[in-house]
């Protein structure tokens, strides 16, 4: 039992960090976007573009670290299930691939609301400022 209880552990442990990369990258996100708009309040509407830029290479790569994770998960329960005697530490998650999983982590119910409304607060911010021009 002591093998596997080792081999969990390891999978646990880039489980562990594979949620909090998640959560540092929304935070940077945030902060991102957030130091972007300020920059560019008094300049041309365009410029709030760039905060879309990295926010949907964020969004991409948060949906890589969270199919990683149900990955490591899926391997997780693998050898959960495993006999002792058949433990050998194998970190391999490429049996598990199946074809679409990135797309359907980016587009998941944890990501998609996140990164869409930061989407739309940057089109609502862009609206703002050309209206803004047009009247000035």
């Amino acid at each position: 039992m002591v093998k596997k209880l080792k081999h969990l552990e390891l999978i646990q442990n880039v489980i562990n960090r594979l949620a909090n990369s998640s959560i540092f990258l929304k935070g940077w996100t945030v902060i991102f976007v957030a130091v972007l708009g300020f920059a560019t309040k008094d300049s041309k509407p365009m410029y709030v573009w760039l905060a879309a830029m990295p926010t949907i290479s964020f969004w991409g790569l948060d949906g890589f670290y969270l199919n990683q994770e149900r990955l490591f998960r899926r391997l997780y329960d693998t050898v959960r299930e495993t006999d002792e005697d058949e433990i050998d530490f194998s970190m391999n998650i490429l049996p598990f691939k199946k074809g679409g999983d990135w797309l359907k982590a980016v587009f998941s119910k944890t990501l998609l609301p996140f990164y869409l409304t930061i989407l739309l607060v940057i089109g609502i911010v862009l609206l703002w400022q050309l209206i803004g021009q047009d009247v000035g």
